[in-house]
């Protein structure tokens, strides 16, 4: 055996030897996870994860509870009023988790990067869950890279198209010389969702612009905001008239039915298309979204997918051992392969396990999936803009006002006054941080 096979594989058994083992005796008790994530897939993989972890704890069940992308908020906020919350919640994004943590609603997940083994995480994979020094308000279950560009080699090829867009004059020219013939050129989103909202965060800093400075003070009055909005407004007649409506779902069929040459989404749509469009699977790419120019580093949306526990949470105890369970390398590896490249390991050892790798989407996309990994790995969002800022405890907040995804709809479809918008739109977010 290779020595590179055997340590993964040692590595992958020392995670399932740092688990706690069985918990005490007590009476028959039930875990509840709520999850937006849940397709087919994944819940077959939930199923293992549960199971195992029933079969070595026969006093408590564990029952899965689907939430969602667009409706957490509220679902969690009912929840947290009346007490009645679920013991673990994962695939929420970070920001979220900041805020909850900041609102004293979560127990500190230090107990349970300890029962993972922290030396198994990548480098600095929890600093962003560090909201107060020395204190975890969780951790991730994987990285994404969500607002990547996909592109059709075909008719890149077709149109006389010789090399991935790099700036946004070249995607600009790209969609419109492949737009045709019943085909879109982009699925962008222009509806009042969190989708807009976080995907334009992205276009503004493409720009070379910020939502906030590094202290915290808002910052999306700008020149960056502006030229940002003018990308957006130049793009929109390359979308599907639908797009005002778009949200995650929407705009990643878009791209796998082949409705739109290009696509805006994570490594779900390698699953999806070969699941459902399988003419195209030879023909697809990703690359990172082009920004205004050249001299503008690239910026990855990473939402940091993540595992946290409710303070109010009944029997700890088990929460704890079960949300640690959720990275044991069985059921962890099958969760990850549900939607290979859509959610990838937050663990080193999993990463470089020879049963994670050995994956048919993994093996045929590897330049896909590496480019997608490092970008994830160097990705931010609203919740942490840029090495330099500070955590954005209100950042969940803000996404879940629509504010921005209302600026991106005034300016861009209903051709209100930039200036007066961009003005009213940093009092409201002011406003926001204040409260």
């Amino acid at each position: 055996m290779p020595r590179r096979t055997m340590l993964a594989g040692l590595a992958a058994a020392g995670a399932t030897a740092a688990m706690p083992m069985r918990l005490r005796a007590q009476e028959q008790i039930t875990l509840r996870w709520w999850s937006p994530q849940s397709s087919p897939e994944q819940l077959a993989a939930y199923r293992t994860q549960i199971a195992n972890f029933e079969a070595q704890h026969e006093n408590v069940k564990v029952v899965f509870e689907k939430t969602s992308d667009e409706g957490y908020a509220p679902q969690l906020a009912a929840a947290f009023a009346s007490g009645d919350v679920p013991n673990v919640v994962t695939h929420l994004p970070s920001f979220a988790v900041s805020t909850y943590w900041t609102n004293g609603l979560l127990e500190p997940f230090n107990d349970v990067i300890d029962m993972i083994g922290p030396d198994k995480f990548y480098p600095g994979a929890n600093d962003i869950y560090e909201v107060d020094p020395g204190q975890y308000a969780g951790t991730g279950i994987g990285n994404s890279a969500a607002n990547m560009i996909w592109l059709r080699k075909d008719l890149m090829e077709k149109a006389g198209i010789d090399k991935n867009p790099r700036t946004w004059d070249e995607l600009l020219d790209a969609v419109g010389k492949m737009q045709g013939g019943g085909i879109w050129g982009a699925p962008l989103p222009y509806g009042r969702n969190s989708m807009t909202s976080l995907v334009f965060i992205g276009v503004i800093h493409q720009a070379g612009g910020q939502v906030f400075a590094p202290d915290l003070s808002v910052a999306i009055d700008s020149d960056a905001t502006r030229d940002a909005l003018e990308f957006y407004k130049a793009m929109r007649e390359f979308c599907p008239p639908g797009a005002t409506n778009y949200s995650w779902g929407e705009s990643l069929t878009a791209f796998v039915s082949g409705a739109c040459a290009t696509g805006l989404y994570t490594g779900r749509v390698l699953i999806n298309v070969a699941n459902q469009n399988p003419s195209i699977a030879d023909q697809i790419t990703c690359d990172l979204y082009p920004t205004k120019s050249e001299d503008i580093a690239p910026w990855t949306f990473n939402d940091f997918p993540s595992v946290f526990i409710p303070k109010q949470a009944p029997n700890m105890e088990a929460t704890k051992q079960f949300a640690a369970f959720l990275f044991d390398p069985e059921g962890y590896i099958q969760q990850l392969h549900a939607a290979p490249g859509h959610v990838l390991p937050v663990l080193e050892t999993i990463s470089n396990d020879p049963a994670y790798q050995t994956n048919e989407i993994i093996e045929k996309y590897s330049a896909e999936v590496g480019i997608m990994s490092e970008a994830a790995a160097n990705g931010f969002n609203l919740g942490w803009e840029s090495r330099e800022h500070q955590p954005n405890a209100k950042a969940g907040e803000i996404v879940n006002s629509g504010v921005i995804a209302e600026l991106v709809q005034r300016v861009v479809l209903n051709d209100e006054n930039v200036d007066q918008v961009l003005g009213e739109t940093t009092a409201r977010i002011e406003e926001i941080m204040a409260g």
